[in-house]
């Protein structure tokens, strides 16, 4: 006995063969429509497949109507003609066969959705060859964008994550044509979506915005725009085969993504990738200084990471941010040494400061604040930002005053330095001492103590590689004390050799004499 996708399957099969091969047979299309929304899976897929086959074909023979559409439901004029008739009926299945894949795009089952992306990819590929526009002028470029952009609107849902499918839709982007149309759908998508909900953020929407848009890799020379899945006469003089093209619709997309408020973990994602991904393709990257604004109020990792994306538009766009130096500074508070973004932060915050040419002043302020936020900090940190501040001090000789102060920090009545000043240049750092580190050298952890007595000795010129202490974790550090080897220390001078000495080995040999 045939089971039901089995006998689905047949019946698809003898519906496609005769609808192929008769135009009289053409009603039975409805027969393979009407199995797009049956209940079982298998059947769906079958039903996406004769779909596929069925106006793949019509689309090659040319079967499908070309030009403005009429609709169905006007009576058509007696100008045209029968072949034209069965065209535009013909044109109509295709259009509810294109709807129910986009809306199969949405289906529980993912390898229904998967094999509907595939489906509509295939038409885009098609429609492009065998255009159903009429072309404006000879010559002119023709590219299925309507239909692009439908499956890119369901790609994109407000309440279903899609980024399985978005990743699945990846290999797409490689097409150049391909990638620069959907860049232009989901700039115009996220204006309309955004606008109803009255710049409410939309976290799923949002995200699988992201995981989109986060996926396209951008060209980066002229020449290697080339990779087109519609091919065009005279394909130099599209304007989709121009690198500035791809620029204009690249920025314009992630602008109008970007100035939208976010969800508060979608600003980490972005910031993580701004300066690799985003900055070196936009036409003006000083564009996103009301992005990293906005994204710096929030606090925390956001604000560095915000910090991160300024210094690039800084030393690589000539920006003028004057404020720069003194929102890190404002960073520095007791948590930098216990969150677990500690790693990034010290690596970026040694990048901010890796010039020579800074004031001595700024410089003293960060080794000041960093000193006295260290006196509470856990060994493992102590370990990583002692050879830090050291580094300063390599860089900056002007600021080892310090630490060499005539007089040491007894010369002092009271420390000059103003913790809560915000702004370095009045915190008073240089007329300061740096008695934290003095402190430290009395910690109860030894490496600890060791490292902070590197301040006593003359600095060498080369800077130490704090690269592997930026993670150094409490568990590695208690794992280190553990491997270290034993020594055996001495107790006394000379060994005591029982409890009466002599006269104890010579009872001993007594006995074993016996």
């Amino acid at each position: 006995m045939a089971q039901p996708g089995q006998s689905a399957a047949a019946a698809l099969a003898s519906s496609l063969e005769s609808v192929l091969r008769s135009r009289g047979s053409a009603n039975r299309v409805f027969e393979i429509l009407e199995l797009l929304q049956a209940d079982e899976e298998d059947v769906v897929l079958c039903a996406i497949r004769t779909c596929s086959r069925l106006f793949g074909a019509l689309l090659e023979r040319g079967e499908l109507f070309v030009g403005q559409l009429p609709g169905e439901e006007i009576s058509l004029p007696d100008n045209y003609s029968a072949e034209d008739k069965y065209k535009i009926w013909m044109r109509h299945r295709y259009n509810s066969c294109v709807n129910c894949l986009v809306e199969l795009m949405g289906h529980e089952s993912f390898q229904v959705k998967e094999l509907s992306l595939a489906t509509l990819m295939k038409f885009v590929e098609l429609e492009g060859k065998y255009p159903l526009v009429k072309a404006e002028w000879k010559g002119s470029f023709s590219f299925p964008r309507e239909l692009l952009k439908l499956v890119v609107e369901n790609l994109i849902p407000c309440e279903e994550d899609s980024s399985l499918l978005i990743s699945r839709f990846q290999e797409y982007l490689e097409y150049d044509d391909i990638r620069y149309f959907v860049m232009k759908a989901v700039a115009e998508n996220i204006g309309q979506v955004m606008q109803k909900t009255k710049e409410v953020p939309l976290p799923v929407y949002q995200q699988n915005v992201f995981s989109l848009i986060s996926s396209i890799s951008m060209p980066s020379k002229e020449n290697e725009v080339v990779n087109f899945m519609v091919k065009q006469a005279n394909q130099e003089e599209w304007k989709v085969s121009k690198l500035k093209e791809h620029k204009r619709a690249f920025e314009r997309m992630w602008l109008g993504f970007l100035k939208h408020k976010l969800p508060t973990g979608l600003y980490k994602k972005v910031l993580v990738i701004l300066h690799d991904s985003i900055l070196p393709h936009l036409n003006e990257p000083t564009l996103m200084i009301d992005f990293l604004t906005v994204a710096y109020d929030i606090g925390g990792a956001i604000s560095l990471l915000a910090l991160n994306g300024l210094f690039v538009l800084i030393h690589q766009h000539n920006l003028e941010y004057p404020d720069f130096y003194k929102k890190l500074y404002s960073l520095l508070d007791p948590s930098i040494y216990h969150v677990k973004y500690r790693a990034r932060f010290f690596h970026l915050a040694d990048l901010f400061l890796s010039s020579s040419h800074l004031p001595a002043y700024l410089v003293a302020a960060f080794i000041k604040r960093l000193s006295r936020l260290a006196l509470t900090a856990p060994p493992q940190a102590l370990l990583m930002v002692i050879p830090f501040i050291c580094n300063l001090f390599r860089r900056h000789p002007a600021c080892k005053v310090l630490v060499h102060r005539p007089g040491g920090p007894e010369a002092l009545s009271e420390d000059p330095y103003i913790m809560d000043e915000e702004e370095p240049s009045e915190s008073r750092a240089l007329e300061s001492s740096l008695w934290e580190l003095q402190t430290l050298q009395s910690h109860y952890h030894p490496d600890v103590a060791q490292a902070a007595a590197v301040v006593n000795q003359s600095l060498s010129e080369l800077e130490d590689d704090i690269s592997e202490l930026l993670e150094l974790s409490a568990y590695e550090l208690f794992d280190r004390e553990l491997k270290k080897k034993a020594t055996s220390m001495p107790l006394e001078f000379e060994q005591v050799r029982g409890l009466f000495g002599k006269k104890d080995d010579l009872f001993a040999e007594h006995f074993a004499l016996e």
